[in-house]
């Protein structure tokens, strides 16, 4: 018998894929949480950010192949140039499960159906008009989603819902659902899920802010991909919010109703404010106000979003109108420099109106968060558009896709 050391660590000899796998169990939802979010591309970038041997990282990767959530490309092409064996490629797997994705706004209603990495796999035609009850919508728009789901074939493990309205928790109370004339405190996620069982559909239901969804669905799929501390201001159909992401979870507060921001007053002597005092931000920065400012009356063919959107990207060169839109920026600018000082943010993103203020003139909105807040003279913070066309629809399947990426195992199992 030779007497030489064996090299490799202890019981590694009698490690089979079943023990690697029952050791990095724990690691399946992290591992596809990275898939999920484009921050583990290949197995050894999975390996390297869990911590883990390369076959342990095999072993998990295949589970979660075989339990249908992702791809392995186990013969990827060499990039030019580069030298040994490639790694193998992840990807979400296509033909997956999916969530159904809902969003209510003032304009309307829609339904998708949403896969892993964000990919809206169907669309159901949008409503364009929203009645005062509750569970009517609701029951229409989860109707939509279960049509999709009859037509496609696909499994579905999850609803979500977004909504333009605070909801406070723990009992999923739309408190200020204001634009859509809903009752104050409307429990829309208990009449959420009961549309969803009464429709058939499985697995949990979920119900939150449309911003602030929209801002968790920009830090795992958008432009605020990498930051830490990310501030999300937008404008949709009516009004103003506000979302902040700490280190890729939502801040929401103690009870839900955190970053209220469409209450910051930014004119004093503005228009009044639904909530009693006089130019917020609500009113002063949001579509209406635009059309408003620029002297044209809103027309019922087409929601107040689309309407205020393309009169700036159609008539920036009548004077009328960018000196309506050079107002909206200023206020918003005021706003953000606002929170800046509030928040320390590493990022801000923009989106609904204010995605096209910013693009109308990005130096204009830079230069008056700048000059107002704290920090601004020295660096400042980055500014950018939301870069999802959909975000919160997106945002809504990420709530549903949470309890898979927590554990795969036990919420498909359910």
């Amino acid at each position: 018998m030779s007497g030489k050391a064996d090299p490799r660590p202890a019981g590694e000899g009698t490690t089979t894929p079943r023990t690697r796998l029952e050791r990095g169990r724990g690691a399946l939802g992290p591992a596809l949480e990275l898939v999920h979010t484009g921050r583990a591309p290949t197995r050894a970038v999975l390996t390297a950010e869990l911590g883990v041997t390369r076959a342990t990282a095999g072993v998990v990767a295949a589970e979660l192949e075989a339990l249908g959530l992702i791809r392995v490309d186990a013969r990827p092409g060499a990039a030019a140039g580069s030298q040994g064996r490639p790694s193998h490629r992840l990807s979400v797997a296509e033909d997956g499960p999916v969530v159904l994705a809902a969003q209510v706004h003032a304009d309307g209603f829609r339904a998708a159906l949403v896969g892993l990495g964000g990919r809206i796999v169907a669309t159901a035609p949008g409503c364009e008009t929203v009645e005062a009850d509750p569970a009517k919508v609701l029951g229409s728009v989860v109707e939509a989603g279960a049509d999709l789901l009859s037509a496609t074939g696909r499994r579905c493990v999850g609803a979500g819902l977004a909504v333009p309205s605070a909801v406070a928790e723990p009992d999923g109370l739309a408190l200020n659902p204001l634009h859509l004339a809903w009752p104050v405190g409307a429990p829309v996620r208990r009449i959420f899920t009961e549309c969803v069982r009464a429709a058939g559909i499985t697995g949990p239901a979920f119900t939150g802010n449309d911003v602030n969804l929209a801002a968790l669905a920009e830090h795992r799929h958008g432009a605020g991909r990498g930051a830490h501390d990310l501030l999300c201001v937008a404008t949709g159909h009516r009004g103003v919010g506000g979302a902040l992401v700490l280190d890729g979870r939502l801040h929401t507060g103690s009870s839900g109703l955190a970053l209220e921001v469409g209450h910051l007053t930014v004119n004093p002597e503005g228009r009044p404010c639904h909530c009693g005092s006089r130019g917020c931000l609500d009113v002063e920065a949001d579509p209406l106000a635009l059309l408003t400012a620029a002297g044209r009356e809103p027309g019922p063919e087409v929601s107040l979003l689309k309407q205020a959107i393309d009169l700036i990207q159609d008539h920036y060169d009548d004077a009328t109108v960018r000196t309506a839109t050079e107002a909206l920026i200023d206020r918003l600018g005021l706003g953000l420099a606002g929170l800046v000082n509030i928040l320390n943010p590493d990022r801000i993103i923009l989106g609904g109106l204010h995605r096209t203020l910013f693009d109308a003139d990005p130096g204009r909105l830079r230069a008056v968060v700048a000059d107002r807040s704290l920090w601004g003279q020295s660096g400042g913070v980055p500014i950018l558009a939301c870069s999802l066309d959909h975000n919160s629809l997106v945002g809504a399947a990420e709530l549903a896709w949470q309890p898979v990426l927590d554990d795969p195992l036990t919420a498909l199992a359910a």
